[in-house]
């Protein structure tokens, strides 16, 4: 294996043992106040976290007004509608069942390059990997919508995470589009304080303001979801922003994402069990990914 596909796997990887970590924090501060005024103080202070890696604030403000228009793409996409749609499903579902279902990311985001990048085309063993992928989702999802009370917003909470999949495969488009352009410090950096501020802004019109006094463990979770974007956002735009990695095959290491997040959402949370067919659902979703990503180490 070239040694820059090492170094490309290793830091997809880390990236994706970030994110999967996110889920048990979010269900936390989720206790203690609303999903859209969470996220938007996550992703604001995610970007403030990376100021000081920018060099210098001149630098900053001009890099971001050269290229604002790429910036407001991606703060929709990549941080405002992902994280408004994700933020609104994880409250609806457990935390490791949305582990699972963002976990079909790297199917979404295949789906969302054949259609915006022409370089990055489905296949029809693509395709039929893709909807065994989609199968596994729809074998979680069904039970869900016939299980009494209360089961239908569960499904709704799914819905929204397949649309916040959705929304990520097309802000890694823009991003793997404009590669180049700019730093992926600075990129994470502007895209996350627009996308956390719009995030904020909108939340004080549509949810009730529970203020900024909650228990020591809403600030941990915060500070470490804080942290976390910060860091995987970083390493992730630095990876698609490299000539050769295409959007489909870099986001195939997210098969990490649900196996890890659902597992630690298990341990963690106490109201959280796992049950045969979430764990049925994981497996196919998990193998479908893998056999993706088998399809593309072959083709190399």
């Amino acid at each position: 294996m070239h040694k820059d596909t090492i170094k490309t796997t290793l830091l997809a990887i880390v990236a994706c043992l970030l994110w999967s970590t996110a889920f048990v924090g979010i269900k936390i501060g989720l206790q203690y106040t609303t999903p859209l005024q969470f996220a938007g103080l996550r992703f604001f202070f995610s970007g403030v976290l990376l100021l000081p890696f920018t060099k210098s604030l001149s630098r900053f403000y001009r890099v971001v007004s050269s290229n604002l228009w790429l910036i407001i793409k991606i703060s929709f996409f990549q941080t405002f509608i992902l994280y408004a749609l994700f933020y609104t499903g994880v409250d609806l579902i457990d935390g490791s069942l949305a582990a699972i279902i963002i976990g079909s990311q790297p199917l979404f985001a295949a789906l969302t390059a054949h259609w915006m990048m022409s370089n990055d085309k489905m296949s029809l063993r693509k395709l039929l990997i893709i909807s065994s992928g989609i199968g596994g989702i729809a074998l979680i999802a069904l039970p869900k919508g016939l299980a009494g009370p209360g089961s239908w917003s569960e499904l709704l909470g799914m819905a929204l995470l397949v649309l916040a999949n959705i929304a990520s495969g097309m802000g890694n488009v823009f991003v793997s589009k404009n590669n180049k352009q700019i730093s992926p410090i600075i990129l994470s950096a502007a895209q996350m304080m627009i996308g956390g501020f719009l995030l904020f802004l909108v939340s004080l019109l549509i949810e009730p303001f529970k203020g900024f006094i909650f228990p020591g463990e809403y600030y941990i979770a915060l500070s470490w979801l804080s942290f976390l974007s910060a860091a995987a956002f970083s390493i992730w735009f630095f990876l698609l922003q490299k000539e050769h990695v295409k959007v489909s095959d870099l986001n195939i290491y997210k098969f990490i994402i649900p196996v890890f997040g659902a597992t630690l959402s298990w341990l963690v949370l106490p109201d959280e069990t796992p049950n045969i067919t979430s764990l049925a659902g994981m497996l196919i979703i998990g193998a479908s990914v893998v056999m993706y990503g088998l399809f593309n180490i072959k083709k190399k």
